[in-house]
């Protein structure tokens, strides 16, 4: 067992914590980026990502800036795994600041490595630690009052450099393969692009377009290709629902995954769950798109799936039409967000979907299209996979690394 001094979290701070900065919205849209409470849900690592922007004074920033090395929590959120959640600043390049959902924590690097305690924090020791502080009823949220108390470990800095290393070779390959996948993804879209948007498709030249439909191809609704289905949960209340076998999909499952391809997710359900609730079985070639609240989120199952009530899932009723039927919704995003309603959360009704038109090409086309999608979807789904695989392993090793049990 280790022999770490343990010491309050405060004790190594180079300053206070400070909670972030609220403006009105006339302030918006130019200035310095500002995270958000969506970034810190979506990246371990915060900096280089696009983000919205914020007019900021010289003497703003000079307060409320951030700067390489500073951790970030979530100070409050409508689930309880955002309050506390940390994320890491890397990689700023330009003014940065943070909003009022979050507390900036910059600490004393003469004493303290940050990438050490931004693991710590993500080990079951320090979440365990974070969650004790967390307090509220329908907001959930944590202090900087009480996270400045929150027992820290302090190894030597040069322990703390040789774990935080080791652990950031696993998030570096993961990194390397995310953009690979981002990239593969690119060019899936720009395939997309090219011949459905713009319309030059293979033989184009020979194609009459008329009203802006090609020969050959048609005008027709989602419902006229696709069935387009609602998700249920079963009660959480009554346990042999849960810890079965069925992969039951949650939005979060997606939207903190790195790319369109459902690999796991934390739970799974039972065939007496699926049958006591409006949870459906939803084939392995189904397309899940988020429909509530975060509206426009995808994964391709890999699996027979089941999902919550947050999804509109799309089931191809054409042959060759999936990945043409992924691409084209992805192309619409700004669309089925617009017409998106609701009071307490916006939601795009599964009967609004399907009513919306399609310009759908030829079957000829579509299979072409598939013949070149397929290889570039294998290769992410490969490199998804590989990831996968370097997170169990890096958790694997992140508590014993951080309880001392292997010394470094």
């Amino acid at each position: 067992m280790t022999g770490w001094q343990q010491v309050p979290f405060e004790s190594i701070y180079a300053e206070p914590s400070r909670n972030g900065i609220y403006k009105s919205s006339e302030h918006h849209g130019t200035g310095a980026k500002i995270v958000n409470m969506g970034e810190l849900f979506a990246h371990e690592f915060v900096g280089p990502q696009e983000m919205s922007r914020l007019a900021m004074t010289d003497q703003e920033l000079e307060k409320s800036g951030l700067a390489d090395g500073d951790l970030l929590f979530g100070r409050r959120s409508l689930v309880e795994s955002g309050a506390g959640k940390c994320s890491l600043v890397v990689g700023i390049s330009e003014p940065t600041t943070f909003e009022s959902s979050i507390i900036r924590v910059r600490l004393d690097e003469e004493r303290a490595v940050p990438l050490f305690y931004y693991y710590w924090l993500r080990s079951p020791a320090g979440r365990g630690r974070i969650r004790a502080i967390v307090s509220g009823t329908n907001v959930k949220g944590i202090r900087g009052s009480d996270l400045r108390n929150v027992p820290v470990p302090l190894p030597d800095q040069g322990e703390q450099a040789n774990v935080a290393a080791l652990l950031r070779t696993y998030d570096d390959l993961i990194e390397n393969n995310r953009r690979r996948i981002q990239l593969l993804e690119e060019s899936a879209r720009l395939l997309y692009r090219e011949w459905f948007d713009h319309l030059r498709f293979p033989g184009h030249e020979h194609v009459r377009v008329v009203d802006g439909v090609p020969e050959g191809w048609s005008r027709r609704t989602y419902s006229d290709v696709c069935e387009a289905i609602g998700g249920g949960t079963p009660s959480s209340a009554v346990s042999e629902y849960w810890e079965g076998d069925i992969t039951w999909v949650t939005p979060s499952d997606i939207t903190a995954n790195d790319s369109l391809y459902l690999l796991d997710s934390s739970r799974k359900i039972t065939e007496a769950g699926l049958k006591n609730s409006s949870a459906k079985m939803l084939p392995a070639d189904a397309i899940l798109m988020t429909s509530r609240a975060s509206i426009g989120f995808f994964a391709l199952a890999n699996r027979p799936v089941c999902t919550n009530q947050g999804f509109i899932t799309v089931v191809p009723k054409l042959d060759c039409s999936r990945y043409f039927l992924l691409f084209e919704m992805m192309s619409r995003v700004e669309e089925f967000r617009s017409r998106a309603s609701g009071s307490t959360f916006k939601e795009l009704s599964k009967g609004v979907f399907r009513e919306l038109s399609v310009l759908w090409p030829g079957q000829a086309l579509l299979a072409e299209h598939a013949i070149i999608i397929e290889p570039i979807i294998d290769q992410i789904q490969t490199l998804a996979t590989m990831n996968s695989k370097l997170r169990v392993a890096r958790d694997l090793l992140l508590p014993r690394l951080m309880s001392g049990e292997l010394p470094v």
